[in-house]
C-alpha cells in the first residue's frame, strides 16, 4: 500500500469508455480521491459508493475529484455504473487491476480482494491511504474527512517565503 506523505506514482488506468486516465493529469488542478471497491457485487462497497455520491457536492467544493476503481473488466464495470447511475468516472486497469497498482492485493488464500481509498492532493502528494481486507473497513470516511480538512487548511494558509 502507498504511504501517506509520499509522492503518488503516475498510475495510468482506463475509464469505462476506454479513455486513458493518468493521475498526473490532475496535478496542479484537483485533489483526487479514489475508492477501490472489492467488487461491484459487494453490497458493503456499494453502500460506500452511495455515501460518496451523497458527499459529492461537499467534495467538489473542496476541489476533490472522485473516482471509483473496480477489479472487473470494462463491460462489467460499465454495466454496473449505468445500473447504479454512478456519477463518478469508474476506473479499470489497463493491465491487471487498479488495486494491484497501489498494493491492494487479494488476501485469505487469494480469494478476497482488498478495498480502500486514496486521496492525492493537487501537488501529487498522498494525503490519505487506507486499505482493508474486510469490506466493512475498506472505506475510511473519517480519515478521508480529516485529510480533506487538511487540504482545506493547506489552501487557506499563505505560502511560505524563504528567508
Amino acid at each position: 500500500m502507498l504511504e501517506t506523505g509520499s509522492p503518488a506514482p503516475d498510475v495510468v488506468l482506463e475509464d469505462t469508455d476506454g479513455q486513458t486516465v493518468r493521475l498526473s493529469d490532475y496535478r496542479g488542478k484537483h485533489a483526487v480521491l479514489i475508492y477501490f471497491m472489492r467488487s461491484t457485487s459487494c453490497p458493503v462497497c456499494n453502500r460506500h459508493v452511495r455515501d460518496l455520491i451523497r458527499r459529492r457536492d461537499e467534495l467538489a467544493a473542496d476541489n476533490v475529484h472522485v473516482f471509483v476503481a473496480v477489479p472487473e473488466d470494462r463491460q462489467e464495470a460499465a454495466a454496473w455504473k449505468a445500473k447504479r447511475q454512478i456519477p463518478f468516472p469508474v476506473l479499470i486497469g489497463r493491465r491487471g487491476t487498479p488495486h494491484e497498482m497501489i498494493g491492494l492485493s487479494r488476501k485469505v488464500f487469494g480469494s478476497l480482494q482488498q478495498s480502500g481509498d486514496l486521496l492525492i492532493d493537487a501537488q501529487g502528494v498522498i494525503r490519505h491511504a487506507h486499505g482493508a481486507t474486510m469490506p466493512t473497513s475498506g472505506y475510511d470516511k473519517n480519515g478521508i474527512t480529516a485529510a480533506v480538512q487538511g487540504l482545506r487548511a493547506q489552501a487557506a494558509s499563505p505560502p511560505r517565503t524563504p528567508l
